[in-house]
């Protein structure tokens, strides 16, 4: 590859995660210390670059700096429709502090592009997609894993450095001395409510998607966002479903707590990513005091 094929290569990623990250020219360039004539003429593979420049764009965008080269190298997925549709956010529903719809997509996008990255080069060898090494709950944890993963990337919510609840946190917002939380989870169960091995208080975010049958790519098609009352709390989000025994592989599952219909309604309510093609919520059983919240997808 020659030095005008790296410019070109360097500079369309730049730009696709410029607008990824919905900045425009200006606004990134003014993040980054450079003028915008400068990051047009790299977006358009025309100018020179530092590494110290590649530094800055990468922490601009959030995205650490060897997996930025990694990136704009990789060779991409064919798979089409690897990115979300725009159309199926509802940026008017209230979500962590500082989280924006733009650190979701691109985090969404990132998860669905590693997942058909990996089944690409499967499919390339002969092998069986992803999905069909791997059982359903544990595929499932595979996604929330890479998901967390690329909101620790894409956005200010990082990795819990204990591993423990939750799974992350946002640094700059401290409240009682604690820094904002978020725990996530992933399903193939359309609305389904939350399901978690602790039942505590705080951010949740319940992300549903779909594995396409050929590939075994994924699809998110719905995530919920909700701040959830701890199992101890009053008026508590979660009820004790206990360490069950699954009857056909005899097979004991930990601990767990389920949301209440109260509680899976506040998710439901928060649904920042809905796709209508395949979401049909209307017949969804509510349950909640007061009125239905504005931004509720139950709302008329």
């Amino acid at each position: 590859m020659g030095e005008m094929d790296t410019k070109v290569t360097i500079g369309r990623f730049i730009r696709k995660l410029r607008e990824q990250n919905q900045l425009t020219q200006e606004q990134l360039a003014t993040k980054t210390g450079i003028t915008y004539q400068h990051l047009s003429g790299m977006e358009n593979g025309r100018e020179n670059f530092t590494i110290d420049i590649l530094e800055s764009l990468a922490r601009a965008l959030d995205f650490p700096l060897p997996q930025f080269i990694a990136g704009a190298f990789a060779p991409q997925a064919t798979t089409p429709g690897i990115t979300v549709n725009r159309d199926y956010f509802r940026p008017q529903v209230p979500l962590p502090p500082d989280m924006k719809i733009s650190h979701l997509e691109a985090a969404m996008n990132a998860t669905q592009s590693i997942v058909a990255r990996i089944n690409a080069n499967l499919l390339v060898s002969g092998a069986k997609p992803l999905p069909e090494y791997i059982q359903g709950n544990n595929f499932s944890g595979l996604v929330s894993n890479v998901f967390c993963d690329a909101l620790n990337d894409h956005s200010p919510y990082k990795h819990n450095s204990d591993q423990a609840y939750p799974d992350l946190i946002n640094p700059a917002v401290k409240k009682g001395g604690k820094s904002a939380g978020l725990e996530v989870k992933s399903t193939i169960q359309i609305g389904k409510g939350g399901e978690s091995h602790n039942g505590h208080s705080g951010w949740h975010l319940i992300a549903c998607f779909q594995i396409e049958p050929q590939t075994g790519n994924v699809r998110f098609i719905h995530l919920m966002f909700a701040v959830l009352n701890g199992h101890n709390q009053p008026e508590a989000d979660w009820t004790y479903v206990g360490s069950k025994v699954n009857a056909t592989t005899g097979s004991r599952r930990t601990e767990t707590y389920n949301t209440t219909l109260a509680g899976t309604t506040k998710l439901r309510d928060g649904s920042v990513f809905l796709d209508p093609t395949v979401v049909d919520f209307k017949r969804w059983r509510q349950e909640r005091k007061g009125i239905v919240p504005s931004f509720s997808i139950f709302a008329k």
